[in-house]
């Protein structure tokens, strides 16, 4: 009887050892395989801080925590942008954050990613019908908001009665965009519908393409017989672009344009009264969480966040980080060097060192 029981053990022991290998994913005292994160930005053209700020802050944090990264620029490359992502998938990364050049491109990323097994992060722009287990941005509603009622402001100070109000949106492919104008749509729209503000234009600007906002803009102004007398800008590119227009009619100064992004070249244009605002977001702060949770992924654990996002197309909710944006006007643009984003030196060239001192940089 006692032969039959240690039989009996031999047997389950060995199927059991036989299952144990076939689960089994790493060689026994193996060294896992080092975390490394890819990520993909967007583009340098319709806005310089993907370049200036976003890498910098994520690649210190990607050091810091001692783990392997590759972050690259798409150039506002769809076909490009495909490609870095095969590679990366490829190149052996754990985890991939991008930001969409639109969501049709975006979503077929994410799905490749999410078929190789590679944890996926959408990094100030969600992806629509898209699968990113973390969606980590700004209140997008609220920097619409903040525009909105800035300009709103900047008209009340002019003292301009039934002012024409024209818009310069962002690219239509972005959803970001989409939530900027629900948010000045929000203060701005009752305005118009009370005929207390005229509508001079309302444009959507493909790829946030400066150039092609300068052209629409120039349109709007002709066809308005140059009677424009505030410009819902949707950042500080396309606000510089209409700048620019309004430089060549002599209406710089005259006509209150609103930006986003704090660029050197918006915070400028405030400092010499052709930009009445501009919309701060701490990218560092984005950035950090952005990375946070990339590294932690990378590592196998998903981190509790707070805030959650309704895809308006899968209705999906998605675990989201959503961060405060700032105002800032000629008051405040000090804020913005207090907290590291721009330099003093970077802002205050000779052309701007008066206004500078004016406006208490130090």
């Amino acid at each position: 009887m006692r032969k039959t029981i240690l039989a009996m053990t031999a047997a389950l022991l060995a199927i059991g050892g036989l299952a144990g290998c076939g689960k089994e994913t790493e060689t026994p005292g193996s060294t896992p395989k080092k975390p490394k994160i890819g990520v993909i930005l967007p583009d340098s053209k319709s806005s310089v801080r993907w370049e200036t700020a976003d890498r910098k802050y994520l690649e210190a944090a990607f050091k810091a925590a001692g783990v392997d990264y590759d972050i690259q620029n798409a150039q506002d490359d769809k076909n490009a942008f495909q490609t870095i992502a095969d590679q990366m998938i490829t190149g052996g990364v754990n985890v991939l954050m991008i930001v969409n050049l639109d969501s049709g491109s975006g979503k077929a990323v994410l799905d490749k990613a999410k078929a190789q097994g590679v944890a996926t992060i959408d990094y100030d722009r969600l992806t629509l019908n898209g699968s990113a287990e973390y969606y980590v941005s700004f209140n997008n509603v609220g920097v619409g908001k903040l525009q909105g009622e800035g300009l709103v402001k900047c008209l009340a100070d002019k003292k301009v009665a039934n002012p024409v109000v024209a818009y310069l949106n962002g690219s239509p492919t972005d959803n970001n965009a989409t939530l900027f104008k629900q948010g000045y749509d929000g203060v701005i729209k009752p305005k118009f519908e009370s005929k207390e503000y005229t509508k001079g234009g309302d444009e959507s600007v493909p790829g946030w393409d400066n150039n092609t906002g300068g052209t629409i803009f120039e349109q709007m102004l002709t066809k308005a017989g140059g009677k424009i007398d505030g410009v819902l800008a949707a950042n500080d590119g396309l606000g510089n672009a209409a700048i620019t227009v309004l430089k060549k009619n002599g209406l710089n100064g005259k006509v209150p344009v609103t930006g986003q992004d704090a660029t050197v070249q918006g915070l400028q244009n405030i400092l010499a009264g052709d930009q009445c605002m501009t919309v701060y977001k701490a990218v560092k702060q984005e950035a950090d969480k952005a990375a946070e949770l990339a590294i932690a992924l990378a590592k196998g654990t998903k981190l509790p966040v707070s805030d959650k996002v309704t895809d308006p197309e899968s209705k999906r909710e998605v675990p989201s980080v959503l961060l405060t944006p700032q105002a800032i006007t000629f008051a405040n643009v000090k804020d913005v060097v207090a907290d590291g984003y721009v330099t003093k030196e970077e802002l205050c060239t000779a052309a701007f060192a008066a206004k500078c001192t004016e406006a208490g940089i130090k």
